[in-house]
């Protein structure tokens, strides 16, 4: 039996829950700002959602259950794919009122969680099966690697999902990053809300700038080689035995020896850099897993 599952807390970005989100592979999606929902499949048929709560049609959310009940693309969607579950907004008005008109009073996907292996899906393995369907789901903004701060507010003023012609932007943006789990171990999502910001950013759209290579990226690239990760990986099995639980012992052992042994190295090299220490040791990290990727 499956039941109702919350959806996870959207975290800020920059608080210690969402630090190092913006390090690899970022999606950023539009925010609308309506009430949330949910729909899956069991054995007795759809179930619906709020935030909080399972929905009844006495006990409904804004309409919300009995709209979606007259949406047969749902239903054989969640027939195929009886382990996948909906989020979504529906849109209704809530703070921010400047969507188009035939906006509101509809369903927009932002997430897809598969209960049979508890994750949420990718948005390139979920989109092509929505888009089948033909159910709404938010697609997003732009794709980036190692956005700046600078860079993820100017995104801000990119939002007009659902926004019409002359309208100010949306909400906000929520940040992905699919490989990223937090230092508490939770996938998480960051957001940036434009209410907090709009005072101190121009309104006019901000060039864009092609990302430049980090320098971190550059350090773990050269140093956190094959050899090193196979050499303190055989240390570890040959003194212990390896299991799952010697993973954050190779993890942090590698990213000792990238100090203790290579630093007067690359700050030769790249001539005394500003060094993110942290995103130094989240790419590290990555670097691990990338060359060994059947220990994790």
């Amino acid at each position: 039996m499956k039941g109702f599952k919350k959806y996870q807390h959207i975290e800020k970005f920059g608080t210690d829950e969402t630090r190092g989100i913006d390090v690899g592979e970022c999606y950023i999606f539009p925010k609308i700002d309506g009430t949330s929902g949910s729909v899956w499949v069991e054995d007795d048929g759809l179930h619906f959602g709020s935030r909080k709560r399972e929905l009844s049609l006495q006990q409904d959310n804004h309409g919300f259950m009995f709209w979606m009940l007259k949406n047969s693309q749902i239903k054989r969607f969640l027939e195929k794919y009886s382990n996948l579950r909906l989020f979504g907004e529906w849109l209704v008005k809530h703070t921010f009122k400047g969507y188009k008109e035939d906006a509101w009073q509809h369903f927009y996907v932002f997430d897809v969680y598969d209960d049979e292996q508890e994750r949420y899906l990718h948005y390139n393995a979920y989109a092509p099966l929505l888009y089948e369907y033909d159910i709404e789901y938010i697609p997003p903004i732009s794709v980036v690697k190692n956005p700046t701060y600078e860079r993820l507010l100017g995104f801000l003023e990119r939002n007009y999902y659902l926004i019409p012609d002359g309208g100010e932007p949306g909400e906000g943006i929520v940040i992905k990053n699919y490989g990223y789990t937090n230092k508490f171990g939770r996938q998480t999502w960051a957001k940036i809300v434009r209410n907090d910001f709009k005072t101190q950013h121009s309104k006019n759209q901000p060039t864009e700038v092609q990302e430049k290579k980090l320098v971190e990226e550059d350090i773990v690239s050269e140093y956190v080689t094959s050899h090193l990760v196979e050499k303190e990986y055989a240390k570890i099995n040959n003194e212990v035995g390896w299991t799952s639980k010697q993973i954050p012992r190779l993890l942090n052992t590698v990213y000792y020896c990238l100090i203790t042994e290579e630093a007067w190295h690359f700050v030769k090299k790249h001539k005394n850099p500003t060094i993110d220490f942290g995103k130094l040791k989240y790419m590290t990290f990555n670097k691990v897993k990338e060359i060994k990727p059947e220990l994790f």
